[in-house]
């Protein structure tokens, strides 16, 4: 088993999840398995409680893992299901260590961080390294997708660690020293510390400080880890003189410095690694046999991509109502989701973020300019999504804007609170129900359309939703997803992250108004998708399906989205339908700004 350890300096938020992950398909690209674990210094069991605002989106793994967002990154890039506990947190780890010494297992000795919080990390490092990896099959072999299936596990070969925050954090010193152990243990040819840091280049000066980096460095080495890569970070390309002056003040070779700038998308960041040797040096470094070239034939279809990146020329709008719009991070996947469709039908994604409480009658009267530029911005906008959330702020101005997108034939997807919402509002504009409310803003509420869970236990929120993977079953064919989908056995798989549902005492009422419940869960009981008949894509989901999003493979319902906003969903629908379609097309075949790739299998 080979380890990279990736660390960061200067400062956070430099790249570090994309770095990891881009190693990651460049590793991959050579033949091998490749895993990847995330730490985070962070006291918290999980990311299950985090704000948005705070800790950005909190990602959702197949067996319910509520994780870093970082962990996305991985899934997408190298197209694997990674578990739960390839999130380390400094909670786990310390809880861990106190249930062995409840139970006895450190035999009365007193517990300190050198040896036993140390060697826990390293423990479960090497557990989880070698945990198999399953690669998630999007399609069958007869154009259907099978959601369900994917590849048999495999042991990884390579495992990429990512170590959160920036060096010199206190919160972060458990966990270096612990690598330190853990590089000496596996000897240099099965370790290697990649460290990216910042380069700053002041207007004043106009030219890049190497200073900073220098320290971290330092400090780096201080701390018993000594970078073989590292990886300069700037907003601008790196003169030459700068990597040879890293190389001379930070003691590495000249090929040990990765110069990596701003990129027009994160698809170039593995090509830009790749022209930098990055593959010839682990190559090296790992004593590994590989191809003669092989990253021109792998990594095709990412070159493919990145290029029809940016080379795009119609614009599409996507208006996305949410709670947390003033950080993108907090809505990371459904981003990703969006670009990965948008990427199929060849446009350029424009997306206005618009605070729900922005569209509301009383921001009209306190700040009825910010009032006026929301709705401008919804009316022009090609589509309208909706994504999940939790709280009762914003919420009566999603329903407004959904009912927007129902009466003037806006195509629309809710997720999860949107789907709800998109339920609220039909309730109440076309059932008469002008007190329908969901429970969760309204435990009181005289109508209530969306109830909690009855084996939801609210006395801790921790670990009470229902999450991970479920199993989605079609009770109506003649449904627009059903058809995008196009489902093995009538089921899909999707993650889900929620603790409130639509009341199924309202079933009749509403499938008799106009609204379809197409979709359920194995019960019966769960509503699962939504869609309106006379609608070209009405459409709301009770699960997250932007955390099973790929690059090459997009996300079915926010394609659906994208398609309809373009008036291409007919087109589309036709072209995967016909019995002559093209089944040799796929997401990085295309070529034309004006075309729509067909997902099939080959």
């Amino acid at each position: 088993m080979k380890y990279i350890l990736v660390t960061g300096g200067v400062i956070s938020g430099i790249g570090k999840g994309v770095v990891s992950s881009s190693i990651g398909t460049l590793l991959k690209s050579m033949g091998f398995i490749v895993t990847a674990i995330k730490i985070d210094p962070y006291i918290n069991i999980d990311a299950s409680l985090f704000s948005p605002y705070e800790h950005g989106e909190v990602f959702v793994l197949d067996d319910g893992g509520e994780v870093d967002l970082d962990l996305g990154n991985y899934e997408r890039f190298l197209d694997i299901k990674l578990h739960r506990d390839n999130n380390i947190t400094t909670g786990k780890i310390y809880q861990k260590v106190i249930e062995k010494e409840r139970l006895g297992d450190y035999l009365g000795k007193t517990v300190q961080i050198i040896p036993h919080i140390t060697n826990e990390i390293q423990e479960w490092v090497e557990r989880v390294a070698q945990l198999p990896v399953t690669e998630p099959l999007a399609v069958c072999d007869d154009g259907s997708n099978n959601l369900s299936d994917e590849s048999s596990g495999q042991v990884p070969d390579i495992c990429v660690i990512e170590l959160g925050g920036t060096i010199g954090d206190i919160e972060g010193m458990p966990f270096v020293e612990s690598f330190r152990q853990f590089a000496r243990k596996k000897g240099p040819e099965n370790f290697c510390c990649v460290h990216v840091s910042l380069l700053p280049k002041p207007k004043s000066t106009g030219e890049h400080k190497t200073k900073p980096t220098q320290v971290s460095v330092k400090e780096l080495r201080a701390l018993g880890l000594s970078p073989d890569l590292i990886v300069a970070r700037s907003e601008e390309p790196i003169d030459q003189s700068i990597k040879e002056k890293i190389s001379n003040y930070c003691h590495v070779d000249p090929d040990q410095v990765i110069c990596l700038c701003d990129q027009a998308s994160i698809y170039r960041v593995p090509l830009v690694l790749d022209q930098q040797g990055l593959i010839e040096y682990f190559s090296k470094k790992f004593n590994l046999s590989i191809e003669p070239d092989p990253s021109r034939k792998f990594l095709h279809k990412w070159r493919r991509l990145a290029e029809r990146h940016d080379r795009l020329l119609k614009t599409i709008s996507i208006a996305l109502v949410g709670k947390y719009t003033k950080l993108e991070d907090s809505y990371a996947s459904v981003i990703k989701a969006l670009n990965h469709a948008s990427l199929t039908i060849n446009r350029k994604l424009q997306i206005f973020y618009i605070e729900g409480s922005s569209l509301e009658e009383t921001t009209k009267q306190h700040n009825p300019s910010e009032y006026y530029e929301a709705w401008q911005q919804l009316c022009k906008a090609d589509g309208l999504l909706v994504p999940g959330g939790f709280g009762g702020r914003g919420i009566e101005g999603k329903i407004l804007a959904i009912e927007h997108a129902r009466q003037k034939k806006q195509p629309f997807l809710g997720i999860c609170l949107g789907f709800q919402c998109a339920v609220i509002e039909f309730c109440r504009n076309v059932l008469g129900m002008t007190n329908a409310e969901s429970q969760e803003q309204n435990p009181d509420a005289k109508e209530k359309v969306v109830v909690e869970m009855p084996e939801h236990n609210g006395g801790n929120l921790g670990g009470t939703m229902r999450v991970g993977r479920r199993e989605t079953i079609f009770v109506h064919k003649d449904s627009i997803l059903y058809r995008l989908y196009n489902p093995k056995n009538d089921r899909v798989y999707e993650r889900h992250r929620h603790r409130y549902e639509v009341n199924i005492d309202m079933l009749d009422r509403l499938e008799k108004a106009g609204m379809r419940f197409v979709g359920k869960d194995t019960t019966m009981l769960r509503m699962e998708i939504m869609e309106l008949r006379d609608h070209p894509y009405f459409v709301g989901v009770q699960f997250h399906p932007e955390y099973t999003s790929r690059p090459l493979k997009p996300s079915i319902p926010y394609l659906g989205l994208l398609l309809a906003s373009a008036q291409k969903l007919d087109t589309y629908l036709a072209r995967i339908e016909s019995p002559i379609s093209n089944s040799d097309n796929d997401v990085s075949d295309s070529d034309s700004t004006d075309s729509i790739v067909v997902v099939k299998s080959k």
